[in-house]
């Protein structure tokens, strides 16, 4: 369900015509937001460049070392400024993204890009376990808000188009198109409908097309998997996945943990608090470069040089810890990249464990790498079909979607089972929850406009627009079903799959939304 403010009089003609021009605007929306995102991903890997350079020339001279621990407390301190300067850079930006579009906050949009570049390059020089895909996906949908802004158009508008930002932001850092346009439908906006799709696919690719151009259209990860997983392997991949349903819960529960574990600090000042996974990084930097960084170096070691089961555990426990350190703080960065590392060192360690025990051939640990991967997404995520394609576009093969199904969808089960929120919806609520976070609230007199899906099930799904008390003074607005735009009289029966798009007036916007989550959408009880 998806709320935004119009003004009423241009919106209804001009609701209609929206697909066509969404997907024009998505274009536009995917060189912005494709420029941002590789600027952000150049930063990143000079920031990497930098800390290597600075570690290397340190090591082994106490004086020069002393230097570095003084450079990280620097870092901190500014990064400390950044986020005083604005909140909303903190984090992976993901959850801002979901709140801006559900209409909570409503970030300034330059401001965001500004600092979370800055902030990010910051972070990654000092070494902190981040990641850039998240911050992408924020820079992404700022730069739609941005263009939004910019062609001045309804707030209905700037939400598919901050949600093709996001879709282009995730794009250009993975040369991932298509996992763009999922992510966005299934974790971001939460809706399938076509005017999503055609816009967000618009936009992915024409920020792939930049990334590319820029970095080359390599895959993210060199892995070479010829051979395929026999079928009596697949129990072996079952019981992956499940691992990694419970490793994921355990994982988010501990995220949260570790982000309280920090606000129980309050009583030290937030430069103090934020020196913390600095100086953590500092100490790691000279003792386990390894898990420095978003950690592509660990899973290309992996892949290429077969560490002892040991090894795998040591850099698999230290790069959680230290994961959980860096996010913690609230520091600019993102779990994404990260958790993919997780998975990898799981898949790795899983693998050497059945290789040795099992007699499989070696290969059979690369396959397994590539598959936790997705696992680990899908339970910690919660959106499958995203890690799913994510991996094969990463890997650039598309040879193992029925060995990633089967684990991703055993590892979601297994998530559900153990009542664990999804990381992005948990940590949204937090950042909702937050003393400094805006909730967006309207004025009486003004309208908003709620898109919602009928659920397959639902109360709403066969019967008719009148009938469900919507409102005296709600206007409905469209109601499409799939390519077609019906007229949205009172005898007009409603199907699973519509898409009912109406107008409301801010003080009947509660019991609106009461009405839609009671009969629209679809609850066992």
């Amino acid at each position: 369900m998806k709320r935004t403010e119009m003004n009423t009089p241009r919106m209804v003609s001009r609701y209609g015509s929206l697909r066509t021009q969404l997907v024009i605007e998505g274009l536009l929306v995917g060189v912005f937001a494709g420029l941002v995102s590789v600027l952000y991903r150049f930063a990143l890997e000079q920031a990497d460049a930098i800390r290597n350079a600075a570690l290397a020339f340190s090591a082994g001279n106490p004086l020069r070392m002393a230097g570095w621990f003084a450079v990280l407390i620097g870092l901190a301190l500014l990064v400390t400024w950044l986020l005083k300067w604005e909140p909303m850079i903190s984090g992976s930006g993901i959850p801002q993204v979901e709140a801006e579009i559900a209409g909570y906050i409503r970030p300034s949009w330059y401001r965001v890009i500004l600092g979370k570049i800055i902030g990010g390059f910051l972070c990654i020089v000092g070494g902190l376990s981040l990641g850039r895909e998240g911050p992408s996906i924020q820079l992404g949908g700022m730069a739609g808000k941005g263009v939004s802004k910019k062609l001045k158009r309804f707030r209905l508008e700037e939400h598919f188009l901050i949600t093709c930002g996001a879709s282009a932001g995730l794009s250009a850092a993975f040369n991932a198109p298509l996992a763009g346009v999922m992510f966005a439908l299934e974790e971001v906006h939460k809706n399938f409908s076509a005017m999503v799709l055609l816009s967000c696919m618009a936009a992915s690719l024409v920020a792939n097309y930049i990334s590319s151009g820029i970095f080359g259209m390599q895959p993210v990860f060199s892995f070479t998997v010829d051979s395929m997983i026999p079928l009596r392997g697949y129990v072996y991949i079952v019981i992956l996945g499940i691992l990694c349903g419970v490793l994921g819960a355990f994982y988010n529960k501990v995220l949260l943990l570790s982000q309280t574990a920090y606000k129980k600090l309050s009583f030290l000042p937030q430069a103090v608090r934020m020196m913390i996974p600095f100086l953590c990084a500092g100490v790691l930097g000279f003792t386990m470069p390894e898990v420095l960084g978003g950690g592509h170096g660990m899973i290309a070691a992996l892949y290429h040089g077969e560490p002892a089961l040991t090894v795998i555990l040591v850099l698999l426990a230290g790069k959680f810890l230290y994961s959980m350190v860096s996010f913690g703080s609230g520091a600019p960065g993102g779990i994404f990249f990260p958790l993919l590392v997780l998975g990898a060192y799981i898949g790795g360690a899983y693998g050497t464990v059945v290789v040795d025990w099992c007699g499989f051939d070696r290969s059979f640990v690369a396959n397994l790498v590539i598959i936790a991967m997705a696992a680990l997404f899908s339970a910690i995520v919660r959106a499958p079909v995203t890690g799913i394609v994510l991996i094969s576009e990463m890997t650039g093969s598309f040879s193992h979607l029925m060995s990633l199904a089967t684990a991703s969808l055993a590892a979601y089960i297994v998530a559900e089972l153990l009542r664990s929120k999804p990381v992005y919806e948990s940590l949204t609520e937090r950042l909702l929850a937050g003393r400094d976070v805006h909730i967006a609230k309207g004025a009486a007199g003004k309208k908003s406009i709620i898109t919602s899906m009928i659920e397959e099930g639902s109360e709403a799904d066969g019967c008719t627009i009148q009938e469900l008390g919507l409102p005296a003074d709600t206007l409905v607005v469209s109601v499409t079903r799939g390519a077609e735009e019906l007229i949205p009289r009172g005898q007009l029966k409603l199907k699973a799959g519509d898409l009912l798009a109406t107008m409301v007036s801010e003080r009947d916007l509660a019991a609106m939304e009461s009405v839609l989550k009671h009969k629209v959408s679809f609850e066992e009880e």
